[in-house]
């Protein structure tokens, strides 16, 4: 099993996806629910590429943190 991290940002009209991770493997979705659906399948399918390539698949790297400040 992988785990990577996943970074959702919304925008006017819809959901965008990336793992810092994977470069290149993104997705959309319209709903928040419709683009963590498809950033799913975007990883399985990268992550079978690679192996199928015989490449490794990254460890994950990435973190990620609310801060606070007080302005």
């Amino acid at each position: 099993m992988y785990r990577f991290l996943v970074v959702i940002e919304k925008s006017e009209s819809n959901y965008a996806a990336y793992s810092p991770d994977l470069p290149g493997c993104i997705a959309t979705g319209t709903t928040l629910q419709e683009v963590q659906r498809n950033m799913h399948e975007a990883i399985l399918m990268h992550v079978e590429g690679l192996l199928e390539d015989d490449l490794p698949v990254p460890e994950s790297q990435a973190l990620a943190e609310y801060m606070a400040v007080q302005v």
